[in-house]
């Protein structure tokens, strides 16, 4: 009798093994970790310093294969409502529709297009960026910092940083020629949670 129940769990068994090895084998999915990511830019001020500003990501997914990173992409939606530029005052001067025009366009809009892999820890990423309607290609240089569980086995994390200048007026941002920048120097430091629930059905693939 216990054999007859053993036959007959066989079948059930190997569907979960089934199971269980295809979403380890399909695993490369992530989540952008909104609290331990941020984005800095800095810009010159009448030529006097280069004070920063921080965003946040809002969302957004990455995939990541580790063997092959030509398979690798994201899309990420930054929040520019939130921008800190360490003053309120500041902050909605840059948010007016002259600078940011944040209350049209909440949403800064990055999806890529290609990843290079220069070596181990560097590669450079290649995408659309979307910013006041307006979308222009972008290239960053990135570091691979990091892939492994957290302290305390809660989560895989990957890490990265990465950097790129951006020109304003590519993005229509023309007003102040005299006493803002025209470039705009941008570095993100990445935390992004594995979750293999992250990428949109049809977005599992490159």
């Amino acid at each position: 009798m216990l054999r007859s129940r053993s036959i007959f769990r066989l079948p059930w068994l190997a569907a979960t093994l089934l199971a269980c090895t295809a979403a380890h084998a399909g695993g490369t999915g992530y989540r952008y970790d909104t609290v331990h990511s941020q984005i800095l830019f800095s810009i010159t001020h009448d030529g006097y310093s280069r004070p920063f500003g921080r965003l946040h990501i809002a969302r957004g997914w990455l995939r990541f294969d580790p063997d092959d990173w030509s398979k690798s992409a994201t899309v990420l939606d930054i929040d520019l409502a939130g921008l800190d530029m360490g003053d309120a005052d500041w902050n909605k001067a840059v948010l007016k529709p002259a600078l940011l025009d944040a209350a049209h366009d909440r949403y800064a809009h990055f999806a890529s297009t290609s990843v290079q892999r220069i070596d181990d820890r560097h590669g450079v990423l290649r995408g659309q960026l979307t910013l006041r309607g307006i979308t222009r290609p972008v290239s960053l240089a990135f570091t691979l910092n990091r892939v492994g569980r957290t302290i305390y086995g809660l989560h895989t994390v990957a890490g990265f940083s990465a950097s790129t200048t951006l020109d304003r007026t590519d993005f229509g941002i023309i007003a102040h020629p005299g006493s803002i920048g025209r470039h705009v120097t941008v570095w993100l430091e990445i935390e992004a949670i594995r979750d293999d629930r992250a990428i949109p059905p049809g977005k599992d693939r490159p």
